[in-house]
């Protein structure tokens, strides 16, 4: 399985082929959430839903030895292309790695000119939920070995 950093570097090398053109970025951006996988209509509750995104953001996780899963899916395409690039970076990485991520691709490929300020803070209400969801589970998991 490939690093984060890694993950991350190929989505630059993707995104610098685009070579800033806004209109492909976005469109790219859609593409790639549309190869997200279905969510199950009934993962799609308030308790699932990311605080602070304008669009509507499903989130489920599941902890599978030590890796972190993630499943999502949003009312809006770009919106769901945005999490899907999540995904991709941390999806399946151990607690610690998702908790200490350095996710330096956003600045690299130019999301903020992309998204603007309203969906850019959706985007870090993103980030901040994947985070907090390694460190329950970190939580948890210490817990029990202290238990």
């Amino acid at each position: 399985m490939s690093t984060i950093n890694q993950i991350q570097d190929e989505i630059i090398e993707e995104f610098e082929i685009l070579g800033g053109d806004m209109e492909s970025t976005i469109f790219y951006i859609m593409e790639l959430g549309n190869k997200l996988p279905d969510m199950n209509d009934a993962d799609k509750i308030e308790d699932n839903i990311i605080k602070g995104c304008q669009s509507k953001v499903w989130l489920t996780t599941n902890l599978d030895n030590e890796h972190l899963k993630f499943n999502a899916d949003s009312n809006t395409e770009i919106t769901k292309g945005l999490i899907s690039l999540l995904i991709r970076v941390l999806n399946g990485q151990k607690l610690d790695d998702i908790i200490n991520a350095d996710l330096y691709f956003i600045d690299k490929i130019g999301m903020k000119r992309v998204i603007g300020s309203q969906r850019s803070n959706g985007f870090s209400a993103m980030i901040k939920q994947m985070k907090m969801y390694a460190l329950a589970y970190k939580g948890q998991k210490e817990l029990r070995e202290n238990s």
